[in-house]
């Protein structure tokens, strides 16, 4: 019976222990924290972005902080500033300007703090650990391929861009250097958008006005797709007009559904969240990291809409 008892009192002692050892396991995890300032709030594709970094990060047991500068760079650099007072682990950067952004990303680095860029890259390169980004070239060369194409070689064309934001700048620059090689397709007219849909729309009529044949309309992204798209439609002229965009959002899908925007260049940014903030749990881990990784784009028309 004293066999029994002892015996009984060393098992509850060893499963003690190990409850013991397992939570001071746990209470050994360093519970990260980062933060994350995306140029705008206002376009899906960079709440869908924000969900990819969130999952990883939550699902990991750390805690992400999300602010929104609304497009002012002064305001995201003000906001860097106040992620590097709260001391976060990684800052998840998708830059309102390019160029502009140098003061935020030189208040990081002083304060080793790793900074991991997301969608769209920034110019002084060496002042961030990693780059996560589509393949924005290929997106402008998948445009302008399927466009030159459905136009035998031959129309005229406007493009609405955002020139300070680089992955904007390459799409726009890639789809140029596309149709270089096709002298009868012609550059018409451009204007700025800054990837808003709100500017967009009074970009395209004021293009429209000053140009009576506009075959093509090539937009840096879909917001920007469907501020023309509905530009288009207002002056009765959508049906003569081919739009593309950049993203593969839910919204352009609709459109290449209904016969008003012939294609996208389809990205995932869920997956370059996620990517990213893979990335970051392994700089953290004390691993070394890719300095840039690019994700595949594909393009979305009426023939593979429902795949999608």
């Amino acid at each position: 019976m004293i066999k029994r008892i002892a015996l009984f009192l060393i098992i509850i002692f060893m499963l003690f222990s190990t409850s013991c050892i397992n939570n001071e396991k746990v209470s050994n995890i360093k519970k990260y924290k980062f933060g994350a300032s995306y140029m705008t709030f206002n376009n899906p594709f960079f709440v869908e972005l924000n969900n990819g970094i969130k999952d990883v990060v939550e699902k990991n047991g750390g805690k992400l902080i999300t602010l929104d500068p609304q497009l002012d760079i002064q305001k995201q650099i003000q906001q860097i500033k106040e992620l590097v007072y709260e001391r976060v682990d990684v800052i998840f950067l998708n830059p309102v300007d390019w160029k502009e952004i140098k003061p935020a990303l030189e208040i990081a680095k002083r304060a080793n703090i790793p900074v991991i860029v997301v969608d769209a890259p920034v110019y002084d390169d060496e002042l961030v650990e990693c780059t996560v980004v589509s393949d924005n070239y290929n997106a402008g060369v998948l445009c302008a391929k399927d466009m030159i194409k459905r136009l035998n070689g031959k129309g005229n064309v406007v493009i609405l861009e955002h020139p300070s934001v680089k992955s904007a700048i390459d799409r726009i620059e890639a789809y140029e250097n596309t149709i270089k090689e096709y002298p009868d397709i012609k550059i018409v007219g451009r204007r700025a958008s800054d990837g808003q849909i709100e500017k967009a729309m009074p970009a395209m009529e004021s293009l429209l006005k000053m140009n009576k044949q506009i075959d093509a309309v090539m937009c840096l992204n879909d917001p920007t797709a469907m501020g023309a798209i509905a530009a288009l439609e207002k002056a009765g002229r959508l049906k003569n007009v081919l739009v593309y965009g950049v993203d593969g959002s839910q919204n352009a899908k609709k459109m290449i559904k209904q016969g008003k925007m012939i294609a996208t260049a389809a990205q995932f940014p869920k997956e370059i969240g996620k990517i990213a903030a893979e990335a970051a749990l392994r700089k953290l881990a004390g691993e070394k990291i890719e300095h840039e990784i690019k994700v595949p784009v594909i393009l979305i028309d009426k023939n593979n809409v429902d795949k999608y």
